[in-house]
């Protein structure tokens, strides 16, 4: 998903070759652990127009929130080495401009997750890729510019 300078969306086809407004492409760093769950839903994000970097641990996150710039942060909760809690709270302070949104089977999990990031969305497995799609575009719906709104190069 692409996104204008002036918060309007834009498809990224041909006729905005010619459109003079900055068009930024939307970023999604996934933290998954499930190697065929990371890549059903990097594949889902990227068909829907994302770009998407995708690891299988929190600590494989944490370099990479400090060397590039994330619009959000997609993360499973429940993840060996450093959960999803924790890499939410690092992404605040390593990147306070990334939104973070989580997925989790446990519903237990998901009341904590409310209780420690309000701020967070969470959306439970099961769950269709469509609805993934829907809530990442929620995230985006009332901001003017994804992220802090840089340029990738």
């Amino acid at each position: 998903m692409y996104r204008l300078a002036s918060g309007s969306h834009a498809s990224g086809g041909a006729d905005d070759d010619n459109n003079d407004a900055k068009v930024i492409m939307i970023r999604i760093l996934l933290a998954e652990d499930e190697e065929a769950m990371r890549t059903y839903l990097a594949r889902a994000l990227e068909n829907a127009g994302y770009e998407v970097v995708s690891v299988d641990r929190g600590t494989e996150a944490v370099p990479l929130l400090e060397s590039q710039h994330f619009d959000l942060l997609l993360s499973d909760i429940v993840m060996p080495e450093m959960d999803g809690i924790e890499l939410a709270q690092r992404c605040a302070e390593i990147s306070p401009g990334t939104k973070v949104m989580f997925i989790t089977g446990f519903a237990a999990v998901t009341l904590k997750a409310n209780r420690e990031d309000p701020q967070a969305r969470v959306l439970s497995k099961p769950f269709h890729l469509r609805d993934l799609v829907l809530e990442v575009e929620r995230v985006f719906a009332d901001s003017p510019l994804a992220g802090n709104g840089q340029p990738l190069l």
